[in-house]
């Protein structure tokens, strides 16, 4: 399995490429287009989507996402069901992304450790997109503090399981090393 680093996932072979990829980024970062890239050579992909669109903003942002992404490839609405939803996806897969995941629950408190099960049993390409917030504003409302601080603790879980870990900033990459 997979030592001491990475408990209950298989590694890759050396050299092979990561299997699962965590992308961090701010808002209009790039991230969701470094994950279509990353996934641009894989014929059938499925995207696991979190958020649901609660305003015309948001549906417009959905649509966008949608119309650059190629026909063949598949979208699966998870809404706060994100674990058994990508537990169901054979293939490689996109999920984008943990904040919308975590904000679908109005206690801010989504099953973590149902996420972290299914992505260290996943040995097809999976690229996971999420929102960095532990670089902005301190948030002036306790839930505003409460979404940052889950959030950045599931990024922190996530990116123990992750093979690769990639920072975008105004459409630039950081890989980031493991500590």
């Amino acid at each position: 399995m997979g030592g001491p680093d990475r408990p209950g996932r298989a590694r890759g072979r050396p050299g092979s490429a990561a299997v699962i990829t965590l992308l961090l980024g701010g808002a209009r970062s790039g991230k969701s287009g470094l994950a279509e890239r990353l996934l641009a050579d894989a014929e059938l992909v499925t995207v696991v989507v979190s958020g649901r669109a609660t305003d015309p903003d948001m549906a417009a942002r959905i649509a966008a996402h949608r119309a650059r992404r190629p026909s063949s490839w598949a979208t699966v609405e998870a809404g706060e069901d994100l674990p058994t939803r990508l537990a169901m996806v054979d293939g490689p897969v996109l999920v984008d992304s943990l904040g919308t995941w975590v904000s679908a629950f109005a206690d801010l408190t989504p099953p973590v450790s149902d996420l972290i099960e299914v992505l260290r049993a996943r040995r097809d390409l999976t690229v996971v997109v999420s929102e960095e917030v532990g670089l902005g504003v301190h948030p002036e409302t306790p839930v505003g503090r409460r979404f940052r601080d889950v959030l950045g603790d599931l990024n922190r879980e996530v990116a123990d399981v992750a093979d690769e870990v990639l920072l975008v900033v105004a459409g630039r990459v950081l890989p980031l090393a493991r500590p």
